[in-house]
């Protein structure tokens, strides 16, 4: 996320774990330990995309790197919340550094302490747009179900391009993706108009901040051109139900859902 106003962005984290919390994100730690593949519960189905796109990343992206290089990667995981990636990612012998903007113990950084008694790796609480590391600092930059919040899709990956090596890359997992930017609009103008029921007395704080809520192909290619990036698409098989959500979208004559998959570049 990039770095707005510090009133707005305090009562967003705090209202936004307020709002996690009582969504049910806080797991327990044989749950955390879990992660992604959560078999039980109300997250359950949420998990079990996640997982999709977590195996394909491994099969397709780190493992074929780390094998390229004859080394463990350095990995920037932005936006980590509670750490569970770079925590599966260490397992692997990665040498892996988690940023979020919150630290809090619902699913913030502060979680991630669950996992340090395992395998260990770093935790800073910062922005997308200021990322507290040095120039060419990572191998594999990923963004971690997180882009859809940056504030400034340019100043965003212009950040990430900074802090990743030439040669390296930067992965999109788990951003929700629309074939047309309408679609896209149609989403944020649904989420807007059921604020009050979905967030109550917080809607107002965590809508406050500007951030950009979904991609298009044509939205990421037009902040990428710049900086010289094109991504590749990586196609991910997801369970039966999500795979079925367009048809099922246009049998109800409803918006058409996001997709997930995984985007990939390479830094020239």
């Amino acid at each position: 996320m990039n770095a707005p106003r510090t009133d707005s962005l305090d009562r967003f984290r705090a209202d936004y774990a307020a709002h996690r919390a009582a969504e049910g994100r806080g797991l327990a730690e044989a749950e955390l330990l879990r992660l992604p593949w959560l078999r039980a519960g109300p997250l359950a189905r949420q998990w079990g995309v996640r997982a999709r796109t977590f195996e394909a990343f491994l099969k397709h992206v780190a493992d074929p790197m780390a094998r390229d290089a004859g080394r463990s990667l350095r990995i920037l995981d932005l936006g980590a919340g509670n750490g569970w990636l770079s925590y599966r990612l260490a397992l692997r012998g990665h040498d892996c550094t988690a940023v979020d903007i919150r630290d809090d113990r619902v699913d913030g950084l502060g979680t991630a302490e669950a996992f340090f008694t395992r395998v260990q790796f770093d935790c800073l609480v910062a922005s997308f747009d200021a990322l507290p590391v040095a120039d060419s600092f990572a191998d594999l930059t990923l963004f971690n179900a997180a882009l859809h919040y940056a504030t400034s899709l340019d100043a965003t990956l212009a950040e990430a391009v900074r802090a990743t090596r030439r040669g390296g890359a930067l992965v999109i997992l788990d951003s929700p993706f629309y074939a047309q930017d309408a679609q896209g609009a149609a989403m944020v103008a649904e989420k807007h108009a059921h604020a009050a029921e979905r967030f109550g007395d917080r809607a107002r704080s965590l809508l406050a901040l500007p951030h950009i809520e979904y991609l298009t192909p044509a939205r990421l290619r037009g902040a990428s051109t710049p900086l010289g990036l094109v991504w590749r698409r990586r196609r991910v098989t997801y369970p039966l139900w999500y795979e079925l959500r367009p048809l099922a979208a246009r049998l109800r004559r409803a918006r058409m859902p996001s997709r997930f998959d995984i985007w990939t570049t390479q830094i020239p």
